[in-house]
């Protein structure tokens, strides 16, 4: 992200933003650095974030190696930095160190309507229109008619069959159904390559919503074979209103400017840190408005309705690759639905909200609600990008 006005990032220390058992996870950073005015690819280890960039020039090409760990925890290292300056370092500003999204090349997917309870606030919000008056009288029907029907349906069975004659005959089947209990689920592509922000910056939301919420999240990260290699966390905004209309409009209320977050660091697969650990991953939010408002949320990737493997097998194979790997968000539970500005209406953000969404293994991404036409615009590019690291002969 190119700067846009310079401002403080909401508090961040080392203690509040790395996983609670930092000692033994395997953490992977980008930082940009004023010297090169680009990224660099970096380990953290302990209070310090230390240069790997002459041994892999992107995030892609360490994820493509088979000796990731140990090049994280034992490569020699270039210069460093440390990390709670890092941290301290004022939004926008090119000329001082500061983290990046730790993500680079890889192709930023999705996948929706994972989880059963989030699935029934998309079917709210497909039969409001997107009209947030509409929610309160609206959730009241659906969840009446759906309630229980949907708890631990595997999508594409024979009990996810009947579930959907049942929701046919009562008229509320929807596009939603569909993706989150048929047999194939929903991946879209969240943002284009690089365009992701990290830890400490803003956020945005197109101002023309009036309806939207954070979307806490598990990222895998996913090397060309198809592995996954780690993860880390993300904020996949969602605009309730604009997709509500139609989900023929999905790429407006998703890819916009600053409106995917990741972060704050990939923690690599170890010996530590394993598929069956993501599986059971716990997130918690928490947004702070500037008004003193607090909202607190927690959800699980135990109540997730597809396995992570079998959305990773959705997205790559024989009918899709992806050379320089990919990022997926794995899907929310998290709805919210309590009330904050009008009785009925539901949750909405308003600007200069600071989300935080952590999780003990994984550490915690926060940022702060922006208006997308007023966030830092997005200028560095894969052009960029390359021409950058060839300047630094590490290509």
């Amino acid at each position: 992200m190119e700067p846009g006005a310079a401002r403080p990032r909401p508090v961040l220390t080392t203690g509040s933003v790395l996983p609670e058992d930092a000692e033994r996870a395997t953490l992977v950073a980008r930082v940009h650095s004023p010297e090169y005015d680009g990224p660099c690819v970096a380990a953290v280890r302990g209070e310090r974030v230390v240069d790997l960039t002459a041994v892999v020039p992107t995030v892609s090409d360490l994820m493509e190696r088979d000796d990731a760990v140990a090049v994280v925890r034992e490569a020699d290292a270039g210069h460093g930095w440390r990390l709670d300056e890092l941290l301290e370092a004022p939004v926008g500003r090119r000329d001082v160190p500061h983290l990046l999204a730790p993500v680079d090349l890889q192709v930023i997917k999705a996948a929706g309507v994972t989880f059963a309870g989030s699935l029934l606030e998309r079917v709210i919000e497909e039969r409001t229109g997107g009209d947030p008056a509409q929610a309160a009288r609206v959730r009241e029907r659906v969840t009446k008619a759906v309630g229980g029907t949907l708890d631990g349906i595997r999508p594409g069975s024979p009990e996810a069959d009947r579930a959907r004659e049942l929701l046919v005959a009562e008229g509320l089947w929807s596009q939603y159904l569909e993706v989150g209990i048929g047999p194939d689920p929903e991946v879209f592509t969240k943002a284009p390559v690089l365009s992701a922000v990290g830890v400490g910056a803003d956020i945005g939301v197109l101002g023309a919503s009036v309806w939207n919420n954070p979307e806490p999240e598990v990222v895998l990260v996913v090397d060309s074979r198809g592995r996954v290699r780690g993860a880390t966390l993300g904020n996949d905004v969602n605009l309730r209103d604009i997709e509500g209309r139609s989900a023929l409009l999905l790429g407006r209320a998703k890819d916009n400017n600053a409106s995917c977050a990741i972060g704050p660091f990939i923690r690599l697969l170890d010996e530590d840190f394993d598929l069956d650990t993501v599986r059971g991953l716990d997130i918690g939010l928490r947004i702070d408005g500037t008004d003193g408002y607090v909202l607190h949320g927690n959800s699980t990737m135990r109540g997730i309705s597809r396995d992570v493997l079998d959305l990773v097998a959705a997205t790559h194979g024989p009918h899709h690759q992806y050379p320089d790997g990919f990022v997926l968000f794995t899907g929310t539970l998290f709805a919210p639905t309590e009330d904050r500005q009008a009785p009925g209406t539901g949750f909405t953000h308003e600007y200069g909200d600071v989300v935080r969404i952590s999780s003990p293994r994984l550490g915690a991404l926060v940022n702060t609600v922006v208006p997308s036409e007023q966030a830092a615009p997005w200028t560095f590019g894969v052009r960029a990008l390359t021409r950058n690291l060839a300047r630094r002969g590490v290509l």
